[in-house]
């Protein structure tokens, strides 16, 4: 009889075109998949919570599988770590009800995207931060994420190719956090995400800081549910899922 295991799952996007299988390109749940298959000489299909796009990194992407198998959890997740590259790690790998679904039963999700602001760029961290060099107007950022807090239509937010029946999320908290150095953090949590919907309110809160935008601008982008009327997308590599809610 298979079994259904869940894995907690950390990885540096950079190398790969998002978490989905591609035809072509690396992807994380190819890799993961292709480990499967050497540990267990079967084709197991790997479901996650959800897509991460191009070049987006996790610290608790989670994904679940069915296989026949009588390895333990301990030995597949040290299994999978042997045969995976250094920047994809399994964190946890743990036996679940047969019910359980990685995708369908999350909650809500969990997102930071870090903004370096200051008058020099970074030699270590680089690759998980967007350098912006001209000081932003925190506050001003901060009255524009008071907007999205709460269930709104986010289309003005979504990138084309969404698979979606609605634009409509709910927000439960988003912030913005000041660390030392000039690191900004940016938190959202919500019970869903458009595609490149975090990385276009992070673009478009930037263009608050900068002051090309008010945050009743801000306000009036989402309340006009048109992509056209937002900012540009901010760069990928500043976008971690952290963690997803059961």
């Amino acid at each position: 009889m298979a079994k259904n295991f869940k894995l907690i799952i950390e990885y540096d996007g950079s190398r790969y075109h998002g978490w989905q299988r591609q035809k072509n390109d690396p992807s994380i749940q190819a890799e993961i998949e292709k480990a499967l298959k050497t540990m267990t000489a079967k084709s197991v299909t790997v479901i996650g919570s959800g897509r991460t796009d191009s070049g987006v990194h996790a610290k608790g992407q989670v994904a679940n599988f069915e296989c026949e198998t009588r390895l333990k959890p301990e030995a597949l997740m040290n299994g999978l770590n042997s045969l995976l590259a250094e920047d994809i790690k399994i964190k946890v790998c743990e036996q679940v009800d047969a019910s359980f679904h990685a995708r369908y039963d999350a909650k809500s999700k969990i997102y930071h995207y870090r903004i370096l602001n200051r008058p020099t760029p970074a030699a270590i961290g680089r690759q998980y931060q967007w350098f912006i060099r001209k000081a932003l107007n925190r506050e001003a950022m901060r009255a524009a994420i008071s907007h999205i807090i709460g269930r709104h239509d986010f289309k003005a937010f979504e990138g084309s190719g969404s698979p979606r029946q609605s634009s409509s999320r709910h927000v439960q908290s988003a912030d913005l956090v000041a660390h030392e150095n000039g690191l900004l953090l940016f938190h959202i949590e919500a019970d869903g995400f458009l595609r490149y919907m975090v990385r276009n309110i992070v673009g478009t809160l930037v263009d608050v800081g900068l002051e090309k935008l008010t945050p009743h601008d801000f306000k009036r982008i989402l309340d006009c549910k048109d992509r056209s009327q937002a900012s540009a997308t901010a760069p990928a590599q500043g976008l971690t899922l952290v963690k997803v809610n059961y």
